[in-house]
């Protein structure tokens, strides 16, 4: 995996020579359209890297694109892999230790979610300020690379609260009402029962969803500071009378796309 990363991003270097990118974008299901406006662009399909994954999800383009984004170098993952496709779990360190072999320092990912909180509702942002991996595994597991990064990695602050409060100005500059809290990552691909939801209410969790710990995980193993956020695209199962399916997550992450997509380039823009 480690060798997969260092020759994706050799060849990277090689077909697009002078990029230098300091922040690194994960964009999840409909949120792609982030990567579309990245200026002076130069995209790699994931099959073109070695020991990249291609996604088979509706909404995951499976693109890396090097450009430049409110006047910053960025690296962007126009979609991403889950471990319900069949994926190892460590299936996503090349794609993480790439971009920091590129000089990405900063991670930043977005996601949608199912909402747990009462008084959310479908199509708000949320900031995540800390993660529950309930998804039995780790992206880790294996023989350690210490070049990347120790072998016991601690979790505490794994989402920056500098770049949570950078985040939280920008919104409030946009008028973005943005919620806060933890996401919880289950396996999937099945949406939770009302049991499962009742669960994860009570561990504390206020999100829930199939993906993003994974790459957190990778980017604070090899020092990356990160930050994410997710559209709360329908309320758990047994919250609401509506029947969950993925096409209403894509439906309630298009319609939020616009607004996270402004706050995100908001974001970036703070860094020039």
């Amino acid at each position: 995996m480690s060798q997969d990363a260092r020759k994706a991003a050799a060849l990277i270097e090689e077909r697009a020579p002078g990029r230098s990118p300091k922040i690194g974008l994960v964009l999840g299901s409909g949120l792609g359209g982030l990567g579309d406006q990245v200026e002076d662009a130069i995209s790699f399909s994931f099959a073109e890297l070695p020991g990249f994954p291609e996604p088979t999800v509706e909404g995951h383009a499976g693109r890396l694109i090097l450009g430049t984004l409110a006047g910053v170098q960025v690296a962007c993952l126009q979609g991403r892999v889950h471990l319900y496709e069949g994926h190892h779990a460590n299936s996503v360190q090349p794609l993480i230790r790439t971009l920091k072999l590129l000089g990405c320092e900063t991670l930043v990912l977005t996601n949608a979610a199912g909402a747990l909180d009462l008084d959310a509702k479908p199509g708000q942002l949320m900031l995540i300020t800390d993660h529950i991996n309930g998804q039995g595994t780790s992206p880790l597991l294996g023989k350690n690379d210490d070049s990347f990064g120790p072998r016991f990695p601690a979790m505490t602050g794994a989402y920056s609260k500098a770049l949570q409060e950078r985040i939280k100005a920008v919104a409030t500059t946009q008028g973005v009402t943005l919620r806060e809290g933890t996401y919880i990552a289950l396996l999937g691909p099945t949406f939770e029962t009302p049991a499962e939801i009742r669960m994860c209410q009570a561990m504390g969790a206020n999100a829930v969803g199939m993906s993003t710990v994974p790459e957190v995980i990778v980017a604070r193993h090899c020092g990356m500071e990160c930050a994410a956020v997710s559209v709360l695209t329908n309320m758990g199962a047994g919250l609401s009378d509506e029947e969950l399916s993925h096409d209403q997550t894509l439906e309630f992450a298009n319609k939020a796309s616009a607004t996270l997509q402004e706050l995100i380039k908001g974001f970036i823009g703070t860094f020039t």
